[in-house]
């Protein structure tokens, strides 16, 4: 049988204000929460779920002795995780998010990502695909156990609202000819709480920022984000680049590629304080139903190996890159996908090729490559920081059409003129 949303899709693109201004920041916090913070806080972050979950589960007592948790090593093989933020308003505090008031009950996927982790050796390519993307969406299952008809083009954040984190998937999967092993979708609550507790992310700006639209206000230079700004940064697009959701995106990666250099540097991991605070925060969203896993992710030993394949890949192979596009001719506020440059990156991916951006770090010159990262010395605890890596001859160089950094970059977000 086929199915029908009961109603139109309402998301709205680019320079018209988000129904949903916190969306954004979704997806960076699905990356540390459900791939890097669980994995790199190891033991922590394992014996808060797992007792979170046995409490849960059942009742413990003095005649039942705990099992030692099972043996962690990094997951075998390629790993395809995506990661969407929705702007439901479920379970949200109405003080933080007024609009939610007159919310109409629809979640859209206003964040996706697609977390590829290569093997032998070991790469991270992070895609980040436009939400106003046009593109098709498959036949998808649909809640009454029917299902929902394909479409030929629709805005890609309105994939969730036809069938969820499963529809989502299967749109992906369709356009990028890549199996998607593992999902998670996250909702708004307990962002600021995950800022918080990572005590911070620095981030530049090359100008002063002043944005009425988020209320950001922010002078030349570099700047520790917590909390409340994070937020801002994060959801920023009128007051950066050329006011578009594309150059947002490229914000967003300046903020994930900081983050991880901080995570992987030894700045959180050589702190059990703050590390058990991200876990137990961590916990605290899925308890709370923020978090959203799909049956072979929501396992945490699972999680941990996903991650630990994550922790010693050099910074030049961790890339951030958006799926390339253009603007639609009749409709400026749409983008269309550029599927001859994605299909060079997929390949390269699926032969687990080292990738070389020789396209801008952003459109619309909205973040600017300011130098390279000196490498750090290794922490208090021991915890080795990923180095340089070499440049395979076979490397692959992506089509210009294709904006991105690495890891390896030090960039700073550039104002709206």
């Amino acid at each position: 049988m086929s199915a029908k949303p009961t109603r139109a899709p309402l998301a709205q693109h680019g320079r018209l204000r988000s129904p949903h201004p916190l969306a954004q920041i979704a997806t960076i916090v699905g990356v540390v929460l459900a791939v890097v913070v669980l994995g790199l806080a190891g033991t922590a972050a394992f014996a808060v779920w797992n007792t979170t979950t046995t409490i849960s589960d059942q009742a413990v007592t003095l005649e039942h002795s705990k099992s030692l948790p099972p043996s962690i090593g990094e997951i075998e093989g390629g790993v395809n995780l995506l990661l969407v933020g929705t702007d439901s308003c479920q379970g949200q505090d109405l003080k933080l998010f007024p609009r939610c008031k007159h919310d109409d009950g629809g979640e859209r996927n206003d964040v996706t990502m697609l977390v590829h982790i290569g093997d032998h050796p070991r790469r991270v390519t992070v895609v980040s695909f436009p939400r106003d993307m046009i593109v098709p969406i498959p036949s998808c299952p649909s809640p009454d156990g029917g299902r929902y008809s394909a479409m030929s083009a629709q805005m890609m954040n309105v994939s969730y609202s036809y069938g969820g984190l499963a529809c989502t998937a299967l749109t992906v999967q369709q356009l990028t000819g890549v199996d998607i092993q593992f999902a998670a979708a996250i909702r708004w609550t307990g962002v600021i709480h995950m800022s918080d507790a990572i005590g911070g992310v620095n981030v530049c700006v090359t100008g002063d920022i002043n944005d009425r639209n988020t209320g950001l206000h922010l002078t030349a230079g570099e700047h520790t984000l917590v909390g409340a700004q994070a937020l801002q940064f994060l959801r920023i697009r009128h007051g950066i680049g050329d006011g578009s959701d594309l150059n947002r995106i490229s914000n967003q990666q300046q903020f994930m590629s900081s983050l991880v250099r901080k995570l992987q540097s030894g700045g959180v991991l050589g702190d059990p304080t703050k590390l058990f605070s991200l876990a137990t925060t961590a916990v605290q969203q899925v308890a709370e139903k923020q978090l959203v896993l799909d049956k072979n992710l929501a396992n945490p030993t699972r999680m941990v190996q996903i991650a630990l394949a994550m922790k010693s890949v050099p910074y030049k192979d961790i890339v951030f890159v958006q799926y390339p596009s253009y603007y639609d001719a009749a409709n400026n506020n749409r983008v269309l996908p550029m599927t001859s440059a994605a299909d060079v990156l997929f390949t390269a991916l699926k032969e687990n090729k080292a990738l070389t951006l020789t396209g801008k770090a952003s459109p619309a010159d909205g973040m600017k490559v300011e130098g390279d990262v000196v490498a750090p010395t290794p922490g208090p605890t021991g915890t080795a920081t990923p180095g340089p890596s070499s440049s395979p001859s076979d490397a692959v160089a992506l089509p210009g059409s294709i904006t991105g950094t690495t890891a390896d970059q030090v960039t700073c977000t550039v104002p709206q003129r």
